[in-house]
């Protein structure tokens, strides 16, 4: 048994095992979870807090993403029981990520920005800003894989893996979400950098 829980440590990116093995991997990992242990949810955090948090940095205001992102995770610790198919697990927290998000705006007072000019930290670019806008408009597919490479850096195959798309749905949304994100910025007069 030790074995199997070894192979579900989190894998670098490139490293492939066949889909049998990463779905006995997260299998063992998860049955580890439910049974109380807190390596192998750390493995878990670390393989899909970047898709939490590129799904919640696409729908919530940027200040109040990490604090959902552990939210979203202390929920998936504590309901981990509920998953009736370990290999479901992305699509799962990819799930509670999106309703946290929804009852987070539900029930959240209208709050005032802050200055982006205030003194203090690295200034965030305001072209930053006006990208980040312009993906949360695009449909939740497209929105979610973009944030995933652009921002989290995932690869095409890590976000395969960790959201239970396939890989040519991965490609699609990419490259379509890209294709109309370009659109967008160069119709808006953006002239960023590739």
């Amino acid at each position: 048994m030790e074995h199997v829980l070894e192979i579900g440590r989190a894998l670098p990116a490139g490293d492939l095992l066949t889909l049998p093995a990463r779905t006995a991997a997260l299998t063992a990992t998860i049955r580890a979870v439910a049974a109380g242990d807190q390596d192998a949810f750390g493995r878990l955090y670390a393989d899909h807090v970047r898709m939490v948090h590129a799904i919640l940095l696409g729908r919530i205001p940027r200040r109040d993403v990490d604090d959902l992102v552990q939210d979203v995770f202390i929920a998936a610790y504590t309901r981990i029981r509920e998953l009736r198919e370990p290999a479901a697990f992305g699509g799962w927290i990819a799930t509670i990520a999106r309703n946290r998000a929804t009852d987070y705006l539900r029930h959240t007072r209208e709050q005032v920005e802050l200055p982006d000019d205030l003194p203090g930290g690295e200034p965030i670019d305001s072209e930053t800003f006006a990208v980040l806008d312009v993906i949360r408009a695009l449909p939740e597919a497209y929105r979610d894989t973009l944030l995933m490479r652009l921002v989290e850096g995932m690869s095409g195959l890590e976000i395969a893996e960790r959201s239970g798309l396939s890989p040519g749905s991965v490609r699609v949304n990419l490259h379509r979400g890209m294709k109309l994100l370009r659109e967008k910025l160069g119709t808006d007069g953006w002239h960023g950098h590739e």
